[in-house]
């Protein structure tokens, strides 16, 4: 079988865009890029359907290189919101915590998981590294009570375990 450039070039794409370095390919450029949500924190956990609810989103540069990038976050699977946002600047800077605000209104009432994403999109290849776990939270219609007697309000955390932030 023959390998053509063009095969040669989509295989040194392939390689730079998941996140091995360019010396396999020397001259093309390429960069260690290691981008990963690392913490989700949901804020209120218990809400009316209408409200809104603040979800911030920590995301760590663990490579080399920068762009600017979409950072989404899905609440049951669906996208509820999305921010560009620029990393890698200064070398010192590994952590960006993101602030969505995401309007419940038209959401059915129910348990919803929300769930942060950053990657990195070049040409028609898209990078995505969701955070490891989902935080939860329960919506319900407006004047309705919470399960448990609960009230609205509450705010959740959760954390990749592999996480250490120093």
């Amino acid at each position: 079988m023959r390998f053509g450039k063009t095969t040669m070039v989509l295989a040194a794409g392939l390689l730079w865009a998941f996140g091995l370095t360019g010396d396999a390919f020397s001259g093309m450029g390429g960069f260690n890029i290691d981008l990963a949500v690392r913490q989700v924190t949901v804020t209120p956990v218990r809400a009316y359907v209408g409200d809104k609810v603040r979800v911030e989103v920590l995301i760590e540069n663990r490579g080399e290189g920068s762009a600017t990038t979409n950072a989404e976050i899905y609440a049951n699977g669906k996208l509820a919101g999305r921010q560009l946002f620029t990393w890698g600047w200064s070398p010192g800077e590994r952590f960006y915590r993101l602030t969505f605000e995401w309007d419940t209104r038209g959401t059915p009432p129910g348990e919803y998981k929300l769930l942060g994403a950053a990657y990195l999109k070049r040409g028609h290849l898209a990078i995505r590294q969701p955070a490891r776990s989902t935080t939860a939270g329960v919506l319900v219609p407006s004047g309705g009570t919470f399960p448990g007697g609960a009230t609205t309000g509450g705010s959740a955390t959760e954390t990749d375990p592999r996480f250490k932030q120093k």
